[in-house]
């Protein structure tokens, strides 16, 4: 930052050598050059006393609070109570995973016939994770043009960056047709609960066990018994954001994948009436929310996920899984993300799983690792192929085998594609419901 008085040393200091050297060559000239000195340091006093004023302008912010990554979008900039001067320039201060579009100095452009000025300014969203607009420098040239005056304004806007589960979620809310999102009135759900709901007629495709022989008996014709699906059921998702799920899978953090499928099981979940809480640990627990439920809850979980940090740290799953479980009241289903890389890290997840089944029903939710994959689908050309064929096929079985150790507990697995994770839980989530489990 460059204040005024160092703007007029700055020229002072350009012209004082030309100043001399003119003096030296012609000395006759020492007055001359003297006073060319002294009038340019007179003109510069001048034009910083008397030109406009920086701090005339009332200075808005204005823009999005929540976006997605990846997403461009514009901050807008007003300055009001005055016409700000011609030349005026201004540059956002951004901190976090918010990055410029272009050039760091826009111009404020001054509205025809109003008494206000501003500027779009477009930012891109990196990566998941909270940034702010910490401020902005305002600075407006002189009358002469010789100095410029500058001031910073305190915004502290904060900005969340969250996954765009936007491609995923009308794939994750089909699956729910027994409700209607828009323009109808939600009905309860008929299906395999175990809440009663009415007594109706056999129809074919109707299970045989839900005929109620009493009534089919009394009415001489058969007559079942409908249930309504359970609502207000407790779910969380925990997350791990270890070192493991920060590693890139398909050029993007295995976390970042679990994530955007934990914010669209939520999105179905509370559509559901079901109620849902977000918790991420890694060597400690890190983020956590508390339980909520109604739609317009959805934001205080899109922060929540927001704030969930990429970590370099080993996963500790007893500390992490203890620290959950004691904040549990009530049977609730647990979804949990992780990654594991070998048998030992394995061994400690399925210890600290294994306390929990008593009382809750965890669902254990993998990305399908697409890169070993290719390693053992790859034709060797090399000896290092085959090495790495090998290896791979090897860390494959040895991953298949946790999976059906963990089925052999009671844990519900899914293992999808990275790209696929969002719908898959969700598709596992409606069956688990449907079926009266969670």
């Amino acid at each position: 930052m460059i204040y005024p008085t160092q703007r007029m040393v700055l020229l002072a200091g350009a012209v004082a050598p030309a100043a001399l050297v003119i003096a030296l060559a012609m000395p006759d000239a020492w007055t001359a050059g003297l006073g060319l000195l002294f009038m340019l340091l007179v003109l510069a006093a001048l034009d910083a006393l008397t030109g406009p004023s920086p701090r005339r302008l009332q200075l808005l912010c204005d823009g999005a609070q929540i976006v997605n990554v990846g997403e461009t979008f514009d901050v807008e900039i007003q300055a009001r109570g005055n016409t700000a001067p011609r030349g005026a320039e201004i540059a956002l201060d951004l901190e976090g995973p918010l990055t410029l579009v272009g050039r760091m100095r826009r111009r404020l452009n001054p509205a025809a016939g109003l008494p206000v000025s501003g500027a779009k300014i477009a930012v891109n969203a990196e990566r998941r994770g909270s940034g702010r607009i910490a401020g902005l420098w305002l600075r407006v040239p002189g009358l002469l043009g010789l100095v410029w005056k500058q001031r910073r304004v305190e915004f502290d806007r904060p900005i969340l960056v969250t996954p765009d589960i936007r491609p995923t979620r009308d794939e994750g809310v089909q699956l729910t047709t027994r409700e209607m999102m828009h323009g109808q009135i939600a009905r309860q759900q008929i299906g395999e609960g175990q809440e009663f709901e009415s007594l109706a007629e056999y129809r074919q495709g109707m299970d045989r066990r839900w005929i109620d022989w009493k009534q089919s008996a009394r009415h001489t014709h058969l007559i079942a018994k409908e249930y309504r699906v359970e609502r207000n059921n407790n779910i969380v998702v925990a997350i791990d954001s270890g070192r493991s799920m920060c590693e890139p899978m398909e050029g993007v953090p295995r976390v970042d994948s679990a994530v955007a499928a934990a914010l669209l099981t939520a999105f179905v979940a509370l559509k559901q009436g079901d109620r849902i809480g977000l918790f991420a640990f890694d060597s400690k627990p890190r983020a956590s929310s508390k339980v909520v439920s109604g739609p317009a809850a959805f934001g205080v979980l899109q922060r929540v996920a927001a704030d969930i940090e990429y970590s370099s740290n080993e996963t500790n799953y007893t500390l992490g899984l203890a620290t959950l479980a004691s904040g549990l009241k009530r049977r609730s289903l647990i979804i949990v993300f992780t990654e594991f890389t070998d048998t030992v890290a394995a061994e400690l997840m399925m210890s600290a799983l294994a306390p929990l089944l008593g009382k809750h029903l965890i669902l254990f939710v993998v990305l399908r690792d697409a890169e070993l994959e290719a390693f053992t689908a790859a034709e060797p050309n090399e000896p290092d192929d085959l090495s790495r064929a090998v290896t791979a096929a090897g860390l494959l079985r040895e991953r298949r085998l946790v999976l059906t150790r963990l089925r052999h507990l009671g844990v519900e697995v899914v293992e999808a594609p990275a790209a696929q994770a969002g719908p898959a839980v969700v598709k596992a989530y409606m069956d688990l419901k449907r079926r009266g489990r969670i």
